[in-house]
């Protein structure tokens, strides 16, 4: 078979299979808070794979399967799955359509810069030019918090407003910190904390 199938590398599979999940529950019209939960799984796998890939060791062309790899996944994780939670949330309205567009080119502006400028660059890296697709896992279900303390269309509208804010951040030159160490640690445990909110809340 073509690609690589090894242990470096099943983390960023696994995360891409949760986010298709989340797409057959969005779609199939189940509870969108499941979906959400989905979301959030992929962008703990898509936080750590990179550390998982770096236990192996890896060929160099495993090492640069694994990068582009990566991306091919972010694309559906954090492009696709939030467009589709997104639409199964009922916000269909044709200029939120057409920011879901302008939000998928964002977002893949974002993951190409990545793979030319970033992924090339040697040793550890300390700053992100461009917010992380991955973050729109925190973000967004973050966000979606706010239906329970706000009208329907108040909140429809702020939504929105977030949405276009986090596309502007995936092209726009700013820095942000790579985390490492504790921060890795941190995510994982906000991770935790809003999937069993999800997971409890009505």
């Amino acid at each position: 078979m073509i690609g690589f199938w090894n242990k470096s590398v099943i983390l960023t599979y696994f995360g891409m299979g949760v986010a298709v999940l989340g797409m057959i529950i969005a779609v199939a019209g189940i509870d969108v808070r499941y979906a959400f939960a989905c979301f959030m799984v992929a962008g703990v796998c898509d936080l750590f794979d990179g550390s998982v890939a770096r236990l192996f060791k890896r060929t160099k062309e495993e090492k640069a399967f694994g990068i582009q790899l990566d991306s091919l996944a972010d694309a559906i994780d954090f492009v696709a799955l939030p467009i589709v939670i997104f639409s199964a949330m009922g916000m269909t309205h044709v200029y939120q359509i057409i920011l879901y567009l302008i939000y998928a080119l964002c977002a893949v502006a974002r993951l190409g810069y990545f793979n030319v400028y970033t992924a090339d660059e040697n040793g550890p890296i300390k700053y992100y030019t461009g917010l992380p697709v991955t973050y729109s896992a925190l973000i967004f279900p973050v966000a979606y918090l706010l239906k329970y303390f706000i009208d329907a269309t108040t909140f429809e509208i702020i939504y929105t407003i977030v949405i276009l804010t986090v596309a502007a951040l995936y092209i726009l030159k700013v820095k942000v910190i790579k985390p490492r160490g504790i921060a890795y640690a941190f995510f994982g445990i906000l991770a935790i904390v809003m999937l069993v909110i999800y997971l409890v809340i009505p």
